[in-house]
């Protein structure tokens, strides 16, 4: 950053503060901010301490309560997840379009209590509440209405936490806007930290109860905690900032696409008697330009899936105590929040500065491109851990191990040897999730950001979907029987170890494409950003935000002392 350039980063003139002058950094904990603040952290808090809540053992709930095969019981899951992951752009056209933000997180919230009152239903034993009829026949729900319960559940949950997703950042973002660049960064630091703060309650408290309690309390909790964040958001409605719906940057974007046949979009421009701004269409083309390196992102999130699928299973039938207690399996999700909280400090304030100093900066295909590796690394370290597990039972028995009420047949190798994978794909998301949340703020204009990141968001649901495919595929390429399986019903007779080897040399493949289309891609330039004055209403006559940036393309931008950092 050449000298002179902190003065830059003052592109907002607020009521009262004069243009062009260095703005003191201002704090979101002071003023009437702080409650607002406050209020959607908190509600952030509580929404992921749910979501995780319901994923944490939707697998052990799944085999246990539900009766479904560990195959099947891996499908839902990726399902579900590839799901909430793709619901979040409709939940952003709703709120650009119909709705406003503030109206599109409170009716998916309640949605969202829907389904998760649903959760519980299914899971509580009405035997205890009802007993039998004359003739000894418990009065309870079969296996097959569980189901409907559930599943119905999981839709509800999605359709909520995806209308949620996509909103809750940006509108309190909306609500610190007018302090400054500063306060916005500040403010997404401290969501990192709450998302990840309602992760760990969840994986270490919740998951505790649903495996070693019982999952009608455990259902329940996240049901109590999703209507608290609701009774938090609400109640300083009156206060909030909020802007009113208007067009939508994806039906504009389209409609580019269409008069310009994906091709000519000179005849889009208005200067070329197009019906779009000029701005508008070098945006279009900005946002087609990631496409590309977004394709290849997705096969990564199908390794990072395996967190909640393989790498699950895998845990089931490994030694999951310390000391005389039974550890939750969904526990090992811990050590992936621990490596991110511990390594994104240490590369933003250490390292990146220390190699930008040298010009060595790694640029974000860069970054993204190591994150590969790591998550080929992790799938590797889970095939190598399989070879030993079962030759551990070979050569030592099994160890017969309760989860839930059910038997499994575990390795005496404990669960926690599972520490590395997991650590490598939270590694992984640092260079790869981190880096691509930058890539993806940097490379479209102001304007089209949230479209890009939507799609950015995007690329982890098919990820998700993605996983499933290769299952099905493996599946039907090598039988469901053992012992020449890769992916039984039960991994101790399979060579599930086959199919980790295989993900990893998919990521090799994967990240050798990647490697030559990032060599070719150009990075767009920083925009040169006019002055802007922070309205608290709607200025009607004011021009639509696209006609108001101007930004280009260079070849290599590495990392820069700038608030849009890996701490994004």
């Amino acid at each position: 950053m050449e000298a002179g350039d902190d003065e830059k980063t003052a592109l907002i003139s607020i009521r009262g503060w004069e243009v062009g002058k260095p703005i003191a950094r201002p704090s979101i904990w002071r003023g009437k901010q702080m409650v607002l603040v406050a209020c959607i952290l908190f509600t952030e808090l509580c929404e992921r301490l749910t979501f995780y809540s319901v994923t944490a053992n939707l697998l052990l709930y799944g085999t246990t309560v539900l009766d479904l095969e560990s195959t099947t019981a891996t499908s839902v899951s990726l399902y579900f997840t590839g799901t909430v992951f793709i619901i979040p752009v409709i939940g952003g056209y709703i709120a650009d379009t119909l709705a406003g933000k503030y109206n599109t997180i409170l009716g998916s919230g309640l949605i969202y209590v829907l389904g998760l009152f649903l959760l519980p239903t299914s899971a509580f034993d009405y035997t205890d509440f009802f007993g039998t009829d004359d003739d000894g026949v418990p009065f309870d729900l079969s296996t097959s209405m569980r189901r409907v319960y559930y599943f119905m559940g999981l839709v509800f949950v999605a359709i909520g936490t995806g209308g949620i997703k996509a909103n809750v950042g940006p509108f309190g973002a909306q609500q610190v806007e007018d302090l400054g660049p500063e306060a916005v960064q500040s403010f997404f630091n401290w969501f990192y930290w709450f998302i990840n703060a309602g992760s760990f309650i969840a994986f270490l408290g919740v998951a505790y109860i649903q495996q070693n309690v019982s999952f009608s309390l455990g259902y329940l909790i996240p049901f109590i905690s999703m209507i608290v964040a609701l009774v938090i958001f609400v109640a300083v409605k009156s206060k909030y900032k909020q802007t009113p719906p208007g067009g939508s940057i994806i039906v504009d974007s389209l409609g580019v696409c269409c008069d310009a046949g994906c091709r000519k979009f000179d005849n889009a421009r208005k200067s070329n008697g197009g019906k779009y701004p000029d701005d508008f269409v070098t945006g279009v083309i900005a946002v087609l330009r990631v496409i590309p390196v977004f394709l290849l992102i997705i096969l990564y999130w199908a390794i990072y899936s395996q967190m909640q699928s393989t790498f699950f299973l895998q845990g089931e039938r490994m030694d999951a105590k310390l000391g005389s207690v039974i550890m939750p399996i969904a526990v090992l999700n811990v050590f992936n929040t621990i490596i991110i909280l511990i390594l994104i400090p240490i590369m933003d304030k250490v390292v990146y500065p220390f190699l930008a100093k040298y010009n060595r900066s790694p640029t974000h295909l860069q970054r993204i491109g190591l994150g590969f590796v790591l998550s080929a690394l992790s799938v590797l370290v889970a095939g190598i851990l399989e070879i030993y597990r079962k030759k551990d039972i070979e050569e030592n028995g099994v160890i017969e191990q309760k989860l839930s009420g059910d038997t499994f047949n575990a390795s005496s190798i404990s669960i926690f040897a599972q520490v590395p994978q997991f650590a490598l794909v939270g590694a992984s998301e640092v260079f790869a999730s981190v880096s691509g949340l930058e890539f993806a703020y940097s490379q479209a204009p102001s304007f089209m950001q949230g479209l890009v990141m939507g799609l950015f968001l995007m690329t982890s649901g098919i990820g998700n979907y993605v996983s499933e495919a290769i299952l099905e595929i493996v599946k039907e390429a090598t039988g469901a029987d053992p012992p020449d399986a890769w992916f039984p019903e039960e991994m101790n007779d399979g060579k599930t170890e086959n199919l980790f080897f295989m993900l990893a040399a998919l990521m090799a493949v994967n990240t050798l494409v990647f490697v030559v289309v990032a060599y070719f891609y150009k990075y767009k330039a920083p925009e040169e950003t006019q002055y802007l004055e922070v309205e608290k209403v709607i200025d009607p006559d004011k021009p639509p935000p696209y006609e108001q940036t101007k930004g280009g393309f260079h070849e290599n931008p590495g990392y820069s002392e700038h608030p849009e950092s890996t701490r994004l």
